[in-house]
């Protein structure tokens, strides 16, 4: 018996991957964030299949789903939105199945920051602007972040900064932000990306608070601050120069 923690992707129940839909499709079991995870994407489980929202259960409930399912042998589908990878509390369920000896496999999704890019069409990494980025939140409603992880430190690189579960408190983000990139520097905000309702709004630090407030986002959204969103002169990449020995 294996639990499978599953990148289920940002929203479009087509980005999951080829592994994620087969491993999906052979787990008797399948756990799933109902709040996050489109509901198509249980359309690959197996007749018969136990399904299990965990939208409302704690940690040790869906903990003891787990190891029900493994007493009982059977392969468990774990469903995360996006990449299991960052921000999804895989980590606590992991370390709760080691000490019960409880076997898993990661297979990794479409992170939401990746939708969001597709979806602006830009590249978060341009030659000569910004080669860096910072994948962060903030604290409010959640765990406190470690020392040296506030915006106001992060900010210092001027690096390109992708905000999850932070849009709710977008004025605030401004506030830190401003000291560092300045009012000027350019960002969006993508809400539910990849999914039919998605909304993409662009500004800059003066004046996305604002948009954000008006268009009513109040979740599932990516911010993204930086000068690659709007860079339009940069040098091309040295990967595909034509002066640079190739092998």
């Amino acid at each position: 018996m294996t639990v499978f923690f599953i990148g289920a992707g940002p929203g479009a129940a087509d980005l999951i991957t080829v592994r994620g839909r087969d491993r999906l499709a052979s787990a008797p079991v399948c756990l799933y964030a109902g709040s996050l995870v489109p509901p198509e994407l249980l359309e690959h489980c197996p007749p018969g299949a136990r399904l299990v929202d965990t939208a409302n259960l704690d940690l040790d409930q869906i903990v003891a789903e787990l190891l029900a399912a493994h007493t009982a042998g059977l392969d468990v589908a774990r469903l995360h939105s996006g990449d299991p990878s960052v921000f999804s509390a895989m980590a606590e369920q992991m370390r709760r199945l080691d000490t019960l000896g409880v076997p898993y496999e990661v297979v990794p999704g479409v992170p939401a920051f990746a939708a969001a890019a597709a979806a602006l069409g830009r590249e978060l990494t341009v030659p000569g602007v910004g080669q860096t980025v910072i994948l962060t939140r903030t604290a409010a409603r959640a765990t406190p972040m470690p020392p040296g992880e506030d915006l106001g430190t992060l900010g210092r690189s001027r690096a390109t900064m992708v905000l999850h579960l932070a849009v709710q408190r977008i004025g605030e983000l401004v506030d830190e932000l401003v000291p560092n990139y300045g009012s000027d520097c350019p960002v969006a905000v993508v809400a539910r990306a990849s999914r039919p309702d998605e909304l993409v709004l662009r500004g800059t630090l003066a004046d996305i608070a604002d948009q954000v407030r008006e268009a009513g986002i109040v979740r599932t959204a990516v911010v993204i601050v930086g000068d690659v969103l709007t860079a339009a002169t940069f040098p091309d990449s040295h990967l595909y120069s034509t002066t640079r020995c190739r092998v």
